[in-house]
């Protein structure tokens, strides 16, 4: 389902039945007549449709989390919120960029439109940018040829179904091109740093080697190489390609709402920075 497009068609609906009530019908009736129901409901909606519309359009998105690819940075269930001009004001429901404000640097976390099946919306971390050659053997992650630095931090563990998972968990460090952004992964050992046997067909697929240690790949023009924070358990780049700058929705900034963490009454993730 289409929620933006079914916002603008409320309220595209509701701005007519206003503008006509506004410039027409309220001129024609008289002082004392009462609203008829279907202009009385639409004029009082508008307002609120048309602020939650320009809202999640150009300011800020809300999504929740679906899986666990982007632990321990973001757990199933968090609500974040999306900075919608961080990288360019873009056209609602088209999404076509009108004015650049900026480009995703390496490290940011951002949501996009699935390469593979458009309508649905994923969350990664950039890894690569224009130009960037990115490689991943032995579970050592370099971009043009400089080793991500990453220190031990614990370990990390979570309940998937009903399995209990237990990975290394590392401080990771991206060369954001003016700076450097440290952040958290987790890795399992044991794991390959790819299964070649998943990797799809797409577009740009000739930039890239694949071998049983991992793979390397060069970035078209245009286009980013997205990986999960959860190494090992993430659907990214490595399996179905390059993300275009066009399906980008906006860079992921605040987690606003997660209801294990309201109904512990923890408090540890509500309300915190994404980094």
């Amino acid at each position: 389902m289409n929620f933006a497009l079914i916002l603008f068609l409320l309220t595209l609906a509701t701005g007519l039945v206003w503008a006509l009530d506004r410039f027409v019908l309220a001129r024609r009736r008289a002082p004392d007549a009462a609203v008829p129901a279907w202009i009385e409901y639409p004029v009082s909606f508008f307002p609120v449709l048309l602020v939650v519309f320009l809202l999640r359009s150009f300011v800020a998105e809300p999504f929740k989390i679906p899986s666990s690819s982007m632990r321990p940075t973001l757990e199933v269930g968090d609500f974040i919120l999306v900075n919608k001009f961080a990288y360019g004001i873009r056209l609602p429901i088209v999404e076509q960029k009108v004015i650049p404000t900026g480009n995703p640097q390496r490290g940011d976390v951002v949501v996009f439109r699935y390469p593979v099946n458009p309508s649905q919306d994923f969350i990664k971390r950039v890894i690569g940018v224009p130009g960037d050659v990115v490689e991943y053997r032995d579970k050592a992650l370099t971009v043009n040829g400089r080793p991500l630095p990453r220190s031990p931090d614990g370990t990390y563990s979570w309940l998937e179904g009903l399995r209990f998972e237990t990975t290394d968990r590392f401080v990771e460090r991206a060369d954001t091109g003016s700076g450097t952004h440290d952040y958290t992964i987790s890795v399992n050992p044991q794991a390959p740093s790819v299964y070649p046997q998943n990797v799809r067909a797409f577009p740009g697929r000739e930039h890239c080697e694949y071998n049983d240690r991992g793979f390397s790949c060069k970035v078209p023009a245009g286009h980013y190489f997205m990986m999960g924070d959860n190494r090992d358990y993430s659907d990214d780049s490595r399996y179905w390609g390059f993300v275009p700058d066009d399906h980008i929705r906006g860079r992921a900034f605040f987690i606003w709402f997660n209801w294990d963490d309201i109904s512990s009454l923890s408090f540890k993730r509500v309300g915190s920075g994404i980094r």
